[in-house]
């Protein structure tokens, strides 16, 4: 890219736990911005198996192979951080026809909030379309072999917490 200033997209989620679908996302939205922000939302909504220093830790270490991706926790509004840390784009993940209602609201509430930031949808690639962190957490709990949607850290990770959760 030649542009004078870098354009900086913020991918967020609670990535909890981030998953081969979050981490496609990641890769794509890497190669069409100069700068991507992969924020990890503390989750004051959710409860959460991992702690935020867990998430940012997985997230640091799966988003080390792009140069250009920074990670970094927040918490309140997204439009405040993203407007803090000069996001041009949001970008989310679409998985299903499910997502899109949510996601749409949320795109325009965020139009709303942050006129000059476009939200923009990405799908994941083919074998990633069915998964998410809800589902990986829950068959991992119940002892299911989630290795088909999780990189081998993040399920090494879950492993031990479904471990430890058992004692």
């Amino acid at each position: 890219m030649t542009s004078v200033t870098r354009l900086t997209a913020v991918y967020p989620g609670t990535f909890d736990p981030m998953t081969l679908g979050h981490e496609d996302l990641m890769r794509r939205a890497s190669g069409l911005f100069e700068r991507l922000i992969l924020a990890v939302a503390v989750g004051h909504h959710k409860r959460t198996m991992f702690t935020i220093a867990e998430r940012l830790e997985i997230a640091t270490e799966l988003a080390a192979k792009y140069p250009n991706v920074e990670v970094m926790a927040f918490r309140g509004l997204l439009r405040d951080f993203v407007v803090g840390h000069g996001g041009k784009v949001v970008v989310r993940g679409l998985r299903a026809v499910s997502d899109f209602e949510y996601e749409f609201q949320m795109a325009g509430m965020n139009r709303q909030l942050m006129p000059d930031v476009e939200t923009l949808f990405l799908t994941p690639s083919d074998q990633f379309q069915f998964v998410s962190g809800t589902f990986v957490r829950e068959i991992a709990t119940l002892g299911g072999d989630v290795s088909k949607f999780v990189s081998p850290s993040v399920l090494e990770r879950l492993r031990e917490r479904v471990k430890s959760a058992e004692s």
